[in-house]
């Protein structure tokens, strides 16, 4: 349990550091990577779901026994989002440096995985001692 409290504590804190600056930098992405994008409503959902995740992460982290469930959706947000960046740079629709962010969220999400099998086996007394 102690590992999933650990990977879920980095990931929702890793996650508003990572998400609440794109509040306040909508206008500069525009200029820094035309064209301007001209859907604002759609970026700033984005940013607040995401950020909604996050405290979920954080939630889980409080007691990854009790919420496990949870850890499914929190996988298929991490996979999904690192899979989409990757189908958007295969179609060249992305730079290089943003798949960074994709590899991040895949391995965060493999730690999450990890986590939901780990949780499973406290939950019925075949944990090794430290979990």
């Amino acid at each position: 349990m102690k590992f999933s409290r650990i990977v879920f504590w980095i990931a929702g804190i890793w996650g508003v550091l990572v998400l609440t600056p794109l509040y306040f930098i909508f206008d500069m992405i525009g200029r820094n990577d035309p064209p301007p994008i001209t859907h604002p409503a759609f970026y700033y959902g984005f940013v607040c779901v995401g950020l909604a995740f996050q405290i979920i992460f954080i939630v889980i982290a409080r007691n990854p026994v009790r919420l496990r469930p949870m850890m499914i959706p929190s996988v298929l947000e991490k996979f999904g989002y690192g899979a989409t960046l990757l189908v958007l740079y295969l179609q060249n629709r992305l730079h290089p440096q943003d798949l960074a962010l994709g590899g991040i969220d895949l391995l965060i999400g493999v730690l999450f995985l990890a986590a939901f099998f780990r949780t499973g086996e406290s939950k019925t007394g075949n944990s090794k001692a430290g979990n």
